[in-house]
């Protein structure tokens, strides 16, 4: 078994043991999806990067990504294809020669 099917295991078995199938529809992930990458996101206001404490960041990105994969897991998505079809789509929008350096957004090259 592959490190995604391990996580994906533990957290559909932490799942089912609690009962939560029923609150796990697509809209209630996306939005806890959102939730956490705020909480994420207040582990840095007001600060340098630095800053940020490393377990708390562990924890909220952890949040993050699970909610993340039972999402993907809802739509009967698979992981490994979408972010490869998204690196690929990205790598069309910003091809080397014009983004390698650049942070300005693809429309803007």
């Amino acid at each position: 078994m592959d490190a995604i099917e391990n996580i994906y295991k533990a957290l559909l078995d932490f799942r089912r043991d609690r009962n939560w199938e029923q609150f796990h529809n697509p809209k209630d992930l996306a939005i806890a999806i959102s939730v956490e990458a705020s909480e994420l996101l207040q582990l840095f206001l007001w600060k340098n990067s630095s800053e940020a404490n490393d377990d708390r960041i562990k924890e909220e990105l952890a949040d993050v990504l699970a909610f993340s994969l039972l999402l993907a897991h809802e739509k009967g998505l698979n992981i490994e294809e979408i972010i490869l079809n998204k690196i690929k789509l990205n790598a069309e929008k910003y091809p080397v020669e014009k983004a390698k350096g650049n942070a300005k957004k693809y429309n803007e090259l």
